[in-house]
């Protein structure tokens, strides 16, 4: 690698990691990247090198722990980018502490799971699944049906709950909710996503298979979440990329989403920057 390579490496990561931060926190509207720029026209800012983003981080108040994940990253962003959904390339990293909302999500399922609450009423005949009981019958009616038609009917299902955003449900920007969480109180994009890929782990789809995903929508110039299934065609035995979307009542190919521009993915194990 050149010299300043390194430092090159550094801002793109450090740009990629605060881009989730501002995107969850719904400080960024919209983002576009081109020419080794990125425009984060929510705050009305521009960057074009490494030290006044630097500045920036340090004005804005970015938690420390965040911070220093940032400088330690240069390692794992130099790994090679391979080639992924909606027309990117991804560079993988096993580093979750920067996804708080994400690891806090999964903990607090964790620890639901084992109350396994079978209390709540329904308030939507719609969605008709109020409880882990509800939700452990639908899974259980899909137990031993083909994969395809397991993520066909998880969508399906879960696309039925009423939109709600996370500042009329808990007086928050952003908010990541369990299935529990949903089921009592329906919610927004990342809330659709997550209880379809534990759904879909619950049917015993491997972590490597599904990716929550962070997009711009660039029709609508706003930040959006959805599902990545990968799945094996049978005819092929090739492996495609799959969208579910809330906003999309099929289940589709992710290459026919020519409107979405990931920002990042994530699972249990890793997170996956994207770029064009």
């Amino acid at each position: 690698m050149k010299q300043g390579g390194n430092k090159g490496v550094a801002c793109k990561w450090l740009e990629t990691l605060l881009l989730s931060h501002w995107f969850w926190s719904g400080r960024v509207s919209a983002i576009t990247a081109g020419a080794g720029r990125f425009h984060y026209y929510g705050d009305m800012m521009r960057m074009t090198s490494c030290r006044p983003f630097i500045r920036f981080v340090t004005a804005a108040s970015v938690p420390a722990a965040f911070f220093a994940v940032v400088l330690a990253a240069p390692a794992e962003a130099a790994k090679k980018a391979h080639p992924s959904f909606f027309n990117s390339v991804e560079v993988r990293s096993s580093n979750l502490k920067p996804f708080k909302k994400w690891r806090g999500a999964l903990k607090r399922y964790s620890l639901e799971k084992k109350r396994k609450s079978k209390k709540a009423s329904c308030s939507s005949k719609r969605l008709n699944i109020c409880n882990y009981g509800d939700w452990g019958n639908f899974l259980r009616g899909l137990k031993g049906k083909d994969k395809l038609t397991q993520i066909r009917a998880v969508n399906f299902r879960m696309n039925k709950a009423k939109y709600i955003t996370d500042r009329n449900n808990w007086g928050r920007k952003d908010y990541w909710a369990t299935p529990g969480e949903f089921m009592a109180n329906f919610g927004d994009c990342e809330d659709y996503a997550i209880i379809k890929y534990l759904s879909l782990r619950q049917l015993g789809f491997p972590e490597e298979d599904l990716r929550v995903v962070a997009v711009k929508d660039l029709n609508l110039k706003v930040g959006h979440a959805v599902l990545i299934v990968f799945w094996a065609d049978p005819k092929t035995g090739k492996k495609r990329s799959l969208l579910l979307d809330n906003q999309i009542k099929k289940v589709v190919a992710s290459r026919s989403a020519r409107h979405y521009q990931p920002v990042f993915s994530i699972n249990k194990d890793y997170w996956w920057r994207h770029r064009s």
